[in-house]
Order: structure tokens, then C-alpha cells, then sequence
């Protein structure tokens, strides 16, 4: 009965796998267009394009606003920019290990090494990899790079950079780094074959050393999968090279004892089970129809030629009697669960972050670990370039695959960071994330720190929810990670910062020195303004040009001032300070509006027993004497006024000094002077009758008067005058 052994790392390889879901994701949201066939198989590209990936060979089909892929082998940065300039949405498919030599032909270009690259010249990823760096080689072979050497004898002692094709053979590799070695003396050698192809050739070379026959699968145009059918060839003469189960010939197969199968990177998985079913149809079932169809098992390890071995499996050659797993997994296994590594980002998606360990395993973090708090998009917490560090989750070494943890390397370095926070007493930072029993749950990189309410640094009985999200600093006082317990203090780092601020402060008062401060209290005489670590006072009446009685008139608690230092008392811990602007003072505004003689439009504000103060404009009041109300004589100003009367009031005088007015009523209803004979008869008149008395009114009574803070009038007592001396 002939039995199959199907190698393991047969199918997809990471790359292959990752832009084929990436296609499939973008394909639900509608038709998208890849640049070039997506992988090189016509079956599973044929698959996509039914589904809405259209292929398009040149940047000058897209147009602005269409959504293009980057196909797995990756574009030059010329062919990328005109992506860009089109218009086109991007997703880039790239290899992860493509990207990695992208990164490193780049920098030797940028340093001026001469880079050579092993692959094929038409391949495109090799074209894709020149598309990155300068006037680069491409030799297949030794011999075409030995050629090149004998061709160009100066670049032998030049720095140069040699890079291979992820695709090419291990043994093409060393024989070109032989001649390198040999003839030059500044070269840098990467051995960037993906990590999956070196895995797959090896099992196929041990396959086709042990099988009657052979079976690839794989696109006629993809160049892993042609190296494989090259590679079994070598060993094994009855070898079949198919793309699909139709062209499998299962005739030469039937006699054959032990059928070996592999697949290149490119070939699907449903194709493979499809040729295995084809096999298992037509030649075990006629074997023996009870029999299972196909046994998937480890085959003998089969000794390599020394010449053909690749020199790390030559280094750590193990026992024949071992298994091929376990030969593997001694041979090619460099990095372990649970190890620390650094590594750069290459390519971010939707799903997962990929990183260069500059090791031949595919890295990536899963997404989520960067955006965990739901608020931080993914754009902003990660970047191509940035270097992240990780602990190793899970490694598949058939793939060449290894997954990392982010959060988990944060973990341990937080905790760390947290440990020497409380031994040094130095501040960190974190946001509330909940209010519990007793106080509020403050998160610090993602540890979870416990603040009481004692030391939240709010006021007694204040809800601790306005502390909710909010971003804070806090002290932590005590760290317990056996029972995972951290305790910290928002109020300490409070008053240590308030106490340095008004410390500032005091070092730098000085009278007329503006501070931006925050009412904290009112009283009735005035409001107390935080103006960073300390509180000063602004009276009342440094509050307002206007007459006002509350505080409360003009500010608030909570309000953002402009304050400046009226006077300062170190010793007393005291300040006074203004609010009030002089560019606001109403009465400057008064002075340069009116002059003496002018008629205004006043408001009557106040009544007293010695006139009416009218209001000439809002924080200027005058005075009309009880005199200068009417052109008689009235015993109080009520009998003609009413608080609120608004009336027309000539200017008759301006005390700047004092910043008193006056207003006269009167003056606008007297009569014009009477003829100069006139008034000598009447004086005439006046001396032979008797007179009657009035109160007097000297010159200047309008000016002479004060007003207190509560508004009350003092001033001259009118004395009295005859009446013929008005």
C-alpha cells in the first residue's frame, strides 16, 4: 500500500496568510485593487478577483479615492509614491521579512555601501528591493556574482551590503558568501531567506532523500515554489511539479511505496486537499479500499550530502534515530517562550503590529495590546520605525512565526518603575479610572493604584466621581506586589506642589506684579484669589469702578482672573490685590467726554436731604444741589425728583482732582441776565425793603461734599442768604 507523508510546513507561510486575510477583510467592505497579482497563484488570485480584487499593473490606473493593496512581495518607493500621488487608499500587504530588507538595503544606500542582491532579476520582489536603495546588483548565482567581482576589482575593498531574495535556497546563499568571504574586505552579509522557505526546502530535501516520489504544489511563476520543485528533483527523479490536481499525474505513482508531498508558499490549502484527496481516490483505495486515505506521519531522517547542507543544520547535526520534529526543533530553534526582545515595527494592520527582530522569525503584537484603554487610537500609540520591546508568547518554528506581548514586557518593567517611584518619593502619573469604597482607583501604567479618600485632595464629603477619568499626580506610599496592592497620595503631591509655588511666590512679589489666579472664597467684603500656592484679597472695592455691596456682583468661585499686587505684608503672609483695570476707570472716560458747560442726559440714582446724585455715564455720578433742582425754592429734592427720573443736567463744574461734579437743573431754565439798568434799580430797591432769608448757597457748595462706602453724603450745612441775592 502506498502511503503519503505530507511535509508539515506545506502551504501558506505567514506572509502568504497574512495579505490574503488582509484581502479578504478589505473585500467585505466593497472592490479594492491590487498592484500585480496579489501571490503567485492564478487559482486563489482568480478566487479574489471574483470576489472584487481587480489587478492592475501600473500606478496610472488608480484613481484618487480608490483602495489599492500592496501585494506580499512589496513595491519600490517610486512605484509607492506614485501610489500616494494618485490619491490611492493604501494597504500594505508587504512581507514582513521584504520590509525587513527594504529597511536594510535603505540604510546601506543612505551610508554609501554598494548593495548586492541574490534573486532573481525579473522576481518582484527583487525589482521591489532595488526600487529601495541605490544603483544596486543582482546576480542569480555565484557565478554571475563572481563574474561581477572579476568585472569590478575596485569594489572589492568597498563597503558593500549583500542581501538575498526570501525565496532563494540556502545552498545558493552559501555558495555566494564563500566568494565574499574570499574576495572582500568591507562586506555585511544578511541572511534574510524567510525563516518558513528555509524550514520548507529542508523538509523537502529530507523528503525526496527518503520517498520513491515526489509531489510539489505550488504557481508555476512563484519562485519558492520552483526552487522546491528544483530542490526535490535533485534528489528524487520521479518528481511532479503541479499547480492544481488536474495536472497531477497519478499514474507514475502508483507503484511507488512512499509518496513524499509539499507545497510552496503561495499554494492554499484547499488546493492541497484536493490533490491529496486525487491520490487517495486513485491509488490507496485501490490498494486497499478499507485503508484511511492518507497518513499524515514524520519520515526517517535521511543524512545530507555535507556539500548540501546548510551550515547551521551541518553545526548542530543530530542522531539519526531522532525524528524529523525533533531534528527541526534542536536545529532551528533560536528564541524561546518567555524571552525578552527588542525589535523594530515594520508594517501595522488593522489586527496586528509585525516587528523585525532581525532574526528570520515573523514577529507581530496583536493591535489590541496598543489601544487597550479604548480612548488612544492605534495611529497615535504605534509608528513603522518605533522600537518595542516584548516577551516572546509563542513560537511556531514550522512557521517561523512567533508572537509577542507588549503589555506583558510593560508589566514587569512597570512594576519595576513603580517599586523605585516609592523608594526615591518621586511623582507619577496616572488617570482615574473608577471611584470605590473609600476612595478612587488611579491607574499608572497600567497598574492599578488605590487613593483613600484622605488623600484624594478633594474637601470633606466631596463626591469622589468629579475625579473620574481625570488625569492626576500622585505619590505612592506603599507597593505590595505579592498581594498586587499599591496605595498612593494625590494630596501630598498637592501640598508639596502648593507649598513650592508659594514659595516662588513670595521670592518674586512686587507691587504691580500681574498674577492669573482662581477665586477660591467669597466674603462680604471682599473675594480671596489663589494666585498659585497662596491666596490673596481683592476688596470689594478693587472689584468694580461701579458701586457695588456683594462680591458676589462681579465674580464667582471657580472663575480665572487677572490680579495685581496692591501691597504685601511677607511676614503676615498677606496680600492685597487689584482687579479692577485703569484703562477701565469710567471717570477718565468721563474727562475725555465732557467739559464744563456741556448738557447731559443723568440718571437720578439717590436722594438726600442737600440734593440728587445722577448718574452722568455707568460709574460717574454727579451732584444737582437742592438749589440747582428748580428755578424755586423746594424744601427737598423729592417734591421735583424721583430716583430713576432720567433729565438733562448742565455740566457746571469738574473737580479732577477730587473727581467730583456738578450739575445744575436749574441752569437750563433760568432767564438770560437782565439789562445792566435793570439790575442797578432793582439793587436799589432791595436795600430800602425788608428781606427775606433762604438757605445760603456759597459758590462752591456743589463741589463740597464726600461719600461714604455705604453711599451716605457728608458736607457743608447750607447757612441762609436774603432772597435778593440769588
Amino acid at each position: 500500500m502506498s502511503r503519503v507523508i505530507l511535509a508539515k510546513s506545506a502551504g501558506f507561510c505567514f506572509g502568504v496568510s497574512r495579505s490574503v486575510k488582509m484581502a479578504e477583510e478589505l473585500l467585505k467592505s466593497g472592490p479594492c485593487k491590487s498592484l500585480g497579482p496579489l501571490i503567485h497563484n492564478e487559482d486563489v488570485v482568480s478566487d479574489l478577483a471574483r470576489r472584487g480584487l481587480e489587478v492592475i499593473s501600473d500606478p496610472s490606473e488608480v484613481r484618487p479615492g480608490d483602495r489599492v493593496m500592496i501585494r506580499s512581495h512589496g513595491v519600490s518607493q517610486a512605484v509607492e509614491d506614485a501610489l500616494r500621488a494618485a490619491g490611492a487608499e493604501i494597504t500594505d500587504a508587504t512581507c514582513t521579512n521584504v520590509s525587513r530588507i527594504h529597511r536594510l538595503v535603505a540604510e546601506a544606500s543612505a551610508n554609501g555601501r554598494q548593495v548586492i542582491v541574490i534573486g532573481t532579476a525579473g522576481h518582484p520582489e527583487v525589482q521591489a528591493i532595488c526600487g529601495r536603495c541605490t544603483e544596486p546588483v543582482v546576480v542569480g548565482n555565484a557565478a554571475e556574482l563572481a563574474n561581477w567581482l572579476e568585472n569590478n576589482v575596485d569594489k572589492r575593498t568597498e563597503p558593500i551590503t549583500v542581501v538575498v531574495q526570501t525565496t532563494q535556497t540556502e545552498n545558493n546563499l552559501r555558495e555566494c558568501e564563500k566568494l565574499i568571504k574570499k574576495w572582500c574586505t568591507k562586506a555585511e552579509i544578511f541572511d534574510t531567506i524567510c525563516f518558513a522557505t528555509s524550514i520548507r526546502q529542508e523538509e523537502a530535501v529530507k523528503l525526496a532523500s527518503a520517498c520513491g516520489a515526489m509531489v510539489v504544489i505550488g504557481g508555476k511563476n512563484s519562485a519558492n515554489s520552483l526552487h522546491l520543485a528544483e530542490l526535490c528533483a535533485e534528489r528524487c527523479a520521479n518528481t511532479q511539479f503541479v499547480e492544481n490536481s488536474a495536472q497531477l499525474d497519478t499514474g507514475v505513482l502508483r507503484d511507488v511505496e512512499t509518496i513524499g508531498m509539499t507545497a510552496g508558499a503561495s499554494a492554499p490549502s484547499w488546493i492541497i486537499k484536493e490533490v491529496l484527496d486525487k491520490m487517495s481516490d486513485e491509488i490507496m483505495i485501490q490498494e486497499n479500499p478499507e485503508a484511511a486515505p492518507v497518513e499524515e506521519a514524520p519520515v526517517q531522517a535521511v543524512e545530507q550530502p555535507a556539500e548540501e547542507a546548510a551550515p547551521a543544520v551541518e553545526a548542530e547535526a543530530a542522531p539519526a534515530e531522532k525524528s524529523f520534529d525533533e531534528m527541526l526543533e534542536d536545529s532551528l530553534k533560536t528564541i524561546y517562550n518567555g524571552d525578552k526582545v527588542s525589535g523594530v515595527v515594520v508594517a501595522i494592520t488593522p489586527t496586528e503590529v509585525s516587528i523585525d527582530l532581525g532574526t528570520k522569525y515573523s514577529a507581530f503584537i496583536p493591535t489590541t495590546e496598543f489601544t487597550e484603554d479604548g480612548e488612544v487610537k492605534l495611529e497615535d500609540a504605534v509608528h513603522v520605525g518605533d522600537t518595542v520591546e516584548a516577551i516572546v508568547v509563542r513560537v511556531n518554528d514550522v512557521e517561523g512565526t512567533a508572537q509577542l506581548s507588549k503589555k506583558r514586557m510593560d508589566a514587569v518593567k512597570n512594576w519595576a518603575d513603580i517599586e523605585a517611584a516609592q523608594e526615591a518619593g518621586t511623582v507619577v502619573e496616572g488617570t482615574v479610572t473608577e471611584e470605590n469604597k473609600g476612595g478612587v482607583v488611579v491607574s499608572v501604567k497600567g497598574i492599578r493604584v488605590f487613593v483613600p479618600a484622605s488623600q484624594s485632595g478633594l474637601p470633606k464629603d466631596t463626591p469622589m466621581t468629579q475625579l473620574v477619568k481625570q488625569k492626576v499626580r500622585l505619590k505612592i506610599t506603599e507597593v505590595n506586589r505579592g498581594r498586587r496592592r499599591v496605595v498612593g497620595s494625590i494630596r501630598a503631591v498637592l501640598q508639596r506642589e502648593r507649598r513650592e509655588k508659594a514659595e516662588a511666590v513670595w521670592n518674586e512679589i512686587e507691587v504691580g506684579k500681574v498674577y492669573h489666579g482662581v477665586v477660591k472664597s467669597l466674603t462680604s467684603y471682599g473675594a480671596f484669589v489663589d494666585i498659585g500656592g497662596i491666596d490673596g484679597m481683592v476688596h470689594v472695592s478693587e472689584l468694580s469702578w461701579s458701586r457695588i455691596k456683594n462680591p458676589a456682583e462681579v465674580v464667582s468661585v471657580g472663575d480665572e482672573l487677572d490680579v495685581y499686587v496692591i501691597g504685601f505684608d511677607k511676614e503676615a503672609k498677606r496680600i492685597s490685590l487689584g482687579y479692577k483695570k485703569a484703562e477701565d476707570n469710567p471717570w477718565t472716560k468721563f474727562v475725555n467726554t465732557y467739559k464744563v458747560g456741556d448738557i447731559a442726559q443723568v440718571k437720578v440714582v439717590k436722594l438726600m436731604p442737600f440734593g440728587a446724585f445722577a448718574e452722568v455715564m455707568p460709574g460717574v455720578d454727579g451732584l444737582i444741589h437742592i438749589s440747582q433742582i428748580a428755578n424755586r425754592r423746594i424744601g427737598k429734592p423729592d417734591e421735583v425728583l424721583s430716583v430713576g427720573d432720567v433729565v438733562d443736567a448742565k455740566i457746571t463744574a469738574i473737580d479732577t482732582e477730587k473727581q467730583k461734579i456738578s450739575l445744575s437743573i436749574r441752569a437750563l431754565s433760568e432767564p438770560e441776565p437782565a439789562p445792566r439798568r435793570e439790575r442797578r434799580e432793582r439793587s436799589e430797591r432791595t436795600e430800602r425793603e425788608p428781606r427775606e432769608r433762604r438757605p445760603i448757597v456759597p459758590e462752591e457748595d456743589a463741589l463740597v461734599y464726600e461719600v461714604s462706602e455705604t453711599g451716605e453724603a457728608k458736607g457743608n450745612i447750607p447757612d441762609f442768604v436774603d432772597d435778593e441775592e440769588e
